[in-house]
């Protein structure tokens, strides 16, 4: 009789009702699962769970039994919930998020995103360290723009040829953002694909008032638990005028950030019980009233005269007339997120956004919706965590208990240094006898960095005298001065080169290690990988762990690469055209240039915020400051970030030289030079047949790849380090234009 029960188990797990495509995948997301981790729980190959996920294949048992299973208890922790616009009466009180609305299929690349041994360095930081702080395609760039009287009261449309203005979602209609400006006075707002709303608002109070009745902008929700970005105003000078808010701000208020509390606009928000966040009214304001169930009463301006823009991360963004403006910003917006602040600020909310820290659970005695006890998993919860001591940057409040002298300067074993290369060496006799100084550029390397790389998302453990696991997140402090460049292992063969010639996988300086150190994993891993023995006296692990990056580098990933494309640069160019479709590639399109400079320095400046110091406010050394408060500043990651960028560029001038005996002069960052006899890439990448030197250098637009970074004669450089009597000056970083100024030798 047991046979016929299990026959007949058998025969209903067959049938196990499964939900649709879309909210399998919506199930996983929310969940934090890679389909990596799915398939491996299930026993089935990656292509296979994505294939259920799409809704091109089914699952037969045993598995599907097991899949439906896992999809019943993560639809137990992420309920489908009702979106507020159609529901009739949710429950007073409770927040009801609103309902996830999937986003377009990201931009895929023509070959798979680089691997471990892929991925190379970081990219050159031309800001300070502390600042390393898919969407629909934008639609066609209108010739013109005409307005229609439409029957809604107070706004006016014109939706140039091409796609709509917002997504799918009726709430945001009109796109995430738009620019306020004054014409012939009447105040306009123009959005993206050509859309112009009339204003009929006075006053910045019913400005806000009708941003969120009439204007019908924002953006859909990342992922499962969050939340719709807010509408995004951005103010031209006529407007400022218009509403009563100075165009420029003085000294004094630049130096503050925000206009004084006292003034009168600030009192018209007041009156209107209309309250600004703790940073107040200033480039990047934020006008709320308190939520009330699950909507939320929220605009965001940004204001380009009072430098929201900055010219080193937008260009000449600020300058642009206001449709462009709204093209550009609207770009950003639709396949990164809509702007949050500066580039930096933006890098790191798009973080949360995809790994929201808390989610909505139902309540099993009334049935409502409430917010989890817990933390959404995968995340880094709603709580800071603090870094372990010898993460710390100075000054931080954790180095109060280690009762260090006044002046005490901490040393590598004592701290962790984990930055970017910033490294040079003498050319050598063969070398001057070249005639070229060629050097390549690793696209978005931080990105790539953090690709597939398992980060703490918890608070530390402290070991004494512990086993080396390179799939544990920590700080280790190890002795890998033993290690020796001129004997290691390149793959599974030990390889003879010239160690003098190399710079040290170990240090940004590229300086051999004289004792015992702090290193982040991906580091004292790579020692290994060069077949030497590891032995950590002590660490700080997290056994909390998981690949909180992987969403973040997809999504700026298909950002990039999307744009890339509508600038005439692909994926599966050979060679030959890569470098010709990247010769002057933002010149045919100056607008999507800008993004391109804006989607770089939000990686940048993501990887850098976690790690933002303390920004005046009156702060004194061993004293908490504000970013502190903050569940995304953890220097861990970044250090783990910057290591793997570091290790992975060194693994590949290793390659290079094991198989073509060429040495680089200097590396910054992400920038290698060598020495050539001519001035193209190829004449230093060793390409057989079209294919690169496997573990090495390969030209192309995806991150981990590299580009052209400029060509220089070898007469160039010699000069230049003979003039500032420097043997060692970084040339790679002037070797795009050739120029070179005394702050370039650190004068």
């Amino acid at each position: 009789m047991s046979e016929l029960f299990d026959a007949v188990d058998a025969l209903v797990a067959s049938r196990a009702t499964l939900p649709p495509p879309a909210e399998r995948k919506r199930l996983r997301s929310a969940h934090g699962l890679t389909i990596d981790e799915v398939a491996g729980a299930l026993k089935v190959r990656r292509a296979t769970v994505s294939g259920w996920e799409s809704g091109k294949t089914e699952p037969r048992p045993p598995e599907r039994d097991a899949y439906a299973r896992l999809l019943d208890k993560l639809a137990e922790l992420y309920p489908a919930i009702p979106d507020p616009a159609t529901e009739t009466a949710p429950a007073p009180d409770v927040p009801v998020p609103a309902t996830f609305t999937a986003v377009p299929a990201p931009v895929q690349p023509a070959e798979p995103a680089p691997s471990d041994g892929e991925v190379s360095a970081p990219t050159r930081p031309q800001v300070p360290a502390e600042d390393l702080a898919d969407a629909p395609a934008a639609a066609p760039r209108p010739a013109s723009t005409t307005r229609t009287t439409s029957r809604r009261p107070g706004a006016r449309k014109a939706v140039a040829a091409g796609t709509p203005a917002g997504g799918t979602d009726p709430r945001f209609e009109n796109g995430p953002l738009a620019v306020v400006d004054v014409e012939d006075g009447q105040v306009l707002a123009y959005g993206v694909g050509g859309l112009v709303l009339d204003v009929p608002a006075k006053s910045l109070p019913s400005l806000v008032e009708w941003t969120l009745a009439e204007a019908k902008l924002g953006q859909p929700k990342l992922s499962g638990p969050g939340r719709p970005a807010d509408p995004l105003l951005v103010l031209t000078q006529a407007a400022l005028e218009r509403y009563g808010l100075p165009t420029t701000l003085t000294a004094q208020e630049r130096d503050a950030g925000r206009i004084p509390e006292g003034h009168k606009v600030i009192k018209q928000l007041t009156r209107a019980d209309w309250k600004l966040t703790k940073r107040g009214f200033g480039p990047w304001a934020r006008i709320y009233r308190p939520a009330k169930g699950s909507e939320r009463r929220c605009v965001q301006l940004c204001i380009p005269s009072w430098n929201a823009l900055d010219t080193r991360f937008w260009g000449d963004a600020a300058q642009l007339p206001p449709a462009e403006l709204a093209r550009v910003l609207g770009t950003y917006a639709s396949r990164v997120m809509t702007p949050r602040g500066s580039t930096a600020v933006t890098g790191l909310e798009l973080m949360t956004a995809l790994h929201p820290p808390t989610h909505a659970v139902r309540d099993e005695e009334t049935g409502a919706l409430r917010q989890a006890d817990t933390k959404t998993p995968g995340s880094l919860g709603s709580d800071p965590v603090d870094c372990a001591p010898p993460e710390a940057p100075d000054g931080h409040p954790v180095l109060n208990a280690l009762d260090l002298p006044r002046f005490h300067v901490r040393g590598p074993s004592e701290k962790l240094f984990e930055e970017a290369y910033d490294w040079a060496r003498p050319m050598t006799d063969a070398e001057c006898t070249l005639r070229h100084l060629v050097g390549i550029d690793v696209n978005m390397a931080f990105a790539a960095g953090a690709n597939g790389l398992t980060v703490g998302l918890g608070e530390s453990t402290h070991i004494k005298n512990p086993a080396f696991d390179p799939k544990l997140p920590g700080s280790w402090l190890v002795d890998l001065s033993h290690v020796d460049l001129s004997h290691v292992k390149a793959g599974k063969e030990w390889v003879e080169l010239d160690g003098s010639l190399l710079p040290s996988p170990f240090t940004p300086k590229g300086d051999r290690p004289t004792g015992p150190a702090w290193y982040a994993t991906p580091t004292v891993a790579y020692a290994q990988e060069l077949g030497y023995d590891v032995t950590p006296t002590e660490a700080y692990v997290r056994y909390d762990n998981g690949r909180y990056l992987d969403g973040w580098y997809t999504r700026l990933r298909d950002a990039y690469l999307a744009t890339m494309a509508d600038l005439g640069v692909a994926v599966d160019l050979s060679p030959e055209d890569f470098l010709t479709a990247m010769d002057g590639y933002k010149d045919r399109d100056p607008e999507l240039g800008i993004v391109i400079t804006a989607i770089k320095a939000t990686v940048k400046g993501g990887v850098g915020k976690l790690r933002e110091r303390p920004r005046g406010e009156g702060w004194r050394p061993g004293e908490r400051w504000r970013a502190l408060e903050r569940p995304t500043w953890r220097p861990d990651i970044r250090a783990a970030v910057i290591s793997r960028t570091r290790i992975n560029l060194h693994r590949k001038i290793v390659k290079h030289a094991a198989f073509t005996g060429q040495y680089p002069i200097a590396v910054l960052s992400d920038c290698v030079v060598y020495a050539a006899n001519g001035k193209s890439p190829l004449d230093v990448l060793p390409y057989r047949d079209g294919k690169p030197l496997p573990g090495g250098f390969k030209l192309g637009i995806n991150p981990g790849l590299v580009k052209h970074e400029g060509t220089q004669t070898v007469l160039w450089g010699e000069e230049v380090r003979e003039r500032f009597d420097a043997p060692e000056l970084n040339l790679a970083r002037s070797i795009k234009d050739g120029t070179v100024t005394d702050a370039d030798n650190g004068e």
